[in-house]
């Protein structure tokens, strides 16, 4: 079983957050953050309904309802780190993630919006 995400210490997300929106992230800054903020979306939207997806660096399953076990789950969100970090933090409405095709959801309960910015 992988390893439970847990949120990061507040003042590296903070100098993430910085190196992110000065145009200069690296991989690490970019693995913190998402993995950050899937924890986040775990901690306030607990379930197993929808799986969020966001490659390389990890997936959670949340929100309440039909619990997945096996195979591929009735509701899919996937996403880059670079938007799934702007989703978590508010600078991309998940609208317009939508609408631009920065982010595939598909299935019941797969739109994050009541939970979302998370940060």
């Amino acid at each position: 079983m992988p390893a439970r995400l847990r949120p990061a210490d507040p003042a590296d997300v903070a100098a993430a957050l910085d190196r992110v929106r000065a145009g200069e992230p690296d991989r690490a800054d970019l693995r913190l953050l998402t993995k950050h903020f899937l924890a986040v979306l775990e901690e306030r939207a607990p379930g197993r309904s929808v799986e969020v997806r966001v490659p390389p660096y990890a997936a959670v399953q949340v929100i309440p309802g039909v619990r997945h076990t096996r195979g591929t789950p009735p509701a899919v969100v996937e996403t880059d780190a670079a938007t799934w970090i702007e989703i978590a933090t508010g600078s991309l409405s998940w609208p317009d993630a939508e609408l631009t095709g920065r982010v595939r959801a598909s299935g019941e309960r797969a739109d994050l919006t009541p939970y979302l910015p998370l940060g």
